[in-house]
């Protein structure tokens, strides 16, 4: 896995945005799979700020939710879809129906696993990840399987009492359904994207531990396209501080 470390959050905000707006100038039709959580949202809000400036556009590409909560009503603002929304693509020029998410409140949640994968068709461009304090990825928990698809989920409890800084109200989902290994492992580059002194630790052990689902992070180091990008505070031990 390659390794960009930034002093400080704002010049890995201004970095990860830069590398984001390459990437599509290059390539309009990107395909793209986005994570929610507080992580990203100050990299949305700045790209969004980009494209009202006219300096890149979204018109042509297309984006996939990463994961979403299940046992939340479909107006939540905790859910990952309205997440996404709220901070980028309610401001940018993604044509409605290029944008996905994933419908938890649907009755045959088989078929809407079948037919997220099927929507991803032969993959993506580009994925944005978070790291979890337990090495998630994703709803990918510890444990997750390389060719794991697009499943329902039971959350861990450290999970479970993650998502409380994203919602409004004390009840806590238990469940989700998230893109699986396969299809992460499968796109063409992926970001694990990471900040904050309360990350370091997993962040090394992601680099130097051993490569094993009981962290599905470290399976990125197989990726020949992987690339961790880390403020200097979560980059603080990836060098033995």
């Amino acid at each position: 896995m390659h390794i960009l470390q930034f002093d400080s959050e704002p010049a890995w905000i201004d970095a990860v945005v830069s590398l984001w707006r390459d990437r599509l100038r290059t390539n309009p039709r990107l395909r793209m799979c986005l994570t929610s959580g507080h992580t990203p949202l100050k990299i949305y809000s700045a790209m969004a700020r980009t494209a009202a400036a006219s300096a890149v556009s979204f018109r042509e590409a297309e984006i996939f939710s990463l994961d979403e909560y299940g046992g939340l009503p479909a107006d939540d603002s905790g859910r990952c879809a309205n997440m996404l929304a709220h901070y980028l693509v309610n401001h940018v020029d993604l044509p409605r129906e290029r944008f996905h998410g994933i419908d938890t409140t649907a009755s045959d949640l088989d078929a809407v696993c079948r037919n997220y994968d099927k929507a991803i068709g032969s993959g993506f461009d580009l994925t944005f990840l978070g790291l979890g304090m337990n090495g998630h990825l994703g709803l990918n928990e510890p444990g997750s399987a390389p060719d794991s698809a697009t499943r329902r989920v039971k959350l861990h409890e450290s999970t479970i009492q993650g998502t409380a800084k994203y919602l409004t109200h004390s009840n806590l989902p238990t469940w989700g359904i998230g893109v699986g290994m396969k299809q992460v492992l499968g796109s063409k580059e992926i970001w694990l994207l990471v900040n904050g002194r309360g990350k370091a630790e997993i962040v090394q052990r992601t680099l130097r531990g051993p490569v094993d689902i009981s962290v599905p992070a470290t399976l990125l180091r197989n990726h020949g396209n992987a690339w961790m990008i880390v403020d200097g505070e979560a980059g603080a031990l990836i060098y033995g501080g």
